[in-house]
């Protein structure tokens, strides 16, 4: 289908505000976006973070009976009536949370058929006898013709039933979830090097792995143990993201595995950098970002210790990085992760605000 909003699209932050925007007035919205790119994932975050119920409905695997129910003959009313479909929520489940997420997903994957039977619901907020609970917002997503997808035009009715929304890949947004998720720092780091390689889904392409967020996601779990010699875990991340970034990343591990341990570095043990590799300074950024949290997290060290990790981390960026890694650092830290540093325990903040600060604001306000 094409839509108004091929031209113009939205980070995934953007989505957020518009999707609660539209919760709030209880109108349906339509995520579009190419695969992989995290519409899900977006959706299933926002109905956590509001303390709601997400009810995911995969309308590409579904037949209308799924969606409409079951029509019987009732001997009390002498009528068919309608059994309701199982998987839509009622007042009883509905009343236990806040706000039910009904999310649509693949929905231009769903045949004809099956989008007239949601047609209803939508445009209506009830199906045959079933009404949806006042506390439940619809959501839907597909992907665009344009990505050569299996995928059925919209009836014009139900598209104007929806506010739609085109989504885009956006690195610095994708850097801020990876980080608050614990993807790993080889994948952070290579990605942080290479931008470019974040996504480079090519729907005429015959390719069947290609780069995207989910798929670096899965490059993030098959690395995370270890446990594979390099030919295997190669041929892997071949199949997630393709042959030609799978050999770029194995090298960029590579070179990553040879930089000093962060533990040593924030106890003071290791000052200066002998490896000059870029892409894995990133990752070692993100190691040290990740060892600060840790510390905070598993209530390992006092205050006092704390601190001086801290200020071993910002003096060990300010000697060995570019700006760039540096304000990296510093925004995942500080604002990311919100780290309680306490600027006036810090001997090395007044130097490090005074080289940096003015790219760390204007990092913050892009």
């Amino acid at each position: 289908m094409s839509t108004a909003t091929e031209h113009r699209s939205v980070t995934s932050t953007g989505a957020r505000k518009l999707i609660k925007k539209c919760f709030a007035k209880k109108r349906p919205i339509f995520l579009w976006g190419p695969p992989g790119i995290g519409k899900s994932e977006l959706v299933e975050d926002i109905a956590s973070e509001s303390g709601g119920l997400l009810l995911d409905l995969r309308l590409g695997l579904m037949d209308p009976t799924d969606v409409r129910g079951m029509p019987y003959y009732s001997k009390e009313s002498g009528k068919m009536e309608w059994a309701p479909p199982v998987d839509l929520p009622t007042e009883e489940l509905a009343s236990q949370y806040p706000v039910v997420v009904l999310f649509l997903d693949e929905m231009n994957v769903a045949a004809p058929s099956v989008q007239a039977a949601a047609y209803q619901l939508i445009l209506n907020r009830r199906i045959g006898q079933y009404k949806l609970p006042d506390n439940v917002v619809v959501v839907a997503a597909g992907n665009r013709e344009s990505d050569k997808g299996v995928t059925y035009r919209m009836p014009t009715p139900l598209a104007n039933r929806f506010v739609h929304v085109e989504m885009r890949v956006d690195y610095t947004n994708w850097l801020d979830w990876a980080t608050e998720n614990g993807i790993h720092k080889d994948v952070i780091g290579y990605v942080s090097f290479a931008k470019q390689d974040l996504y480079d889904f090519d729907a005429k392409a015959a390719s069947r792995a290609f780069a995207t967020p989910r798929s670096w996601t899965f490059v993030s779990e098959l690395i995370e143990d270890n446990d594979l010699d390099e030919q295997s875990l190669t041929d892997l991340i071949a199949g997630t993201v393709g042959e030609g970034l799978a050999v770029k990343f194995m090298a960029h591990r590579k070179v990553a595995s040879q930089m000093p341990n962060p533990t040593d570095i924030l106890a003071g043990k290791v000052k200066t950098l002998e490896i000059n590799e870029i892409s894995a300074m990133y990752s070692l950024v993100i190691a040290m970002c990740y060892e600060l949290r840790e510390a905070i997290d598993s209530d390992s060290v006092d205050d006092k210790q704390f601190h001086k990790m801290a200020d071993l981390f910002f003096r060990f960026m300010m000697d060995n990085f570019e700006t760039e890694l540096v304000v990296m650092g510093a925004r995942v830290a500080l604002n990311n992760y919100q780290l309680p540093v306490q600027p006036t325990k810090l001997k090395n903040f007044d130097e490090f605000h005074e080289r940096y600060g003015k790219y760390i604001l204007a990092a913050n306000e892009s």
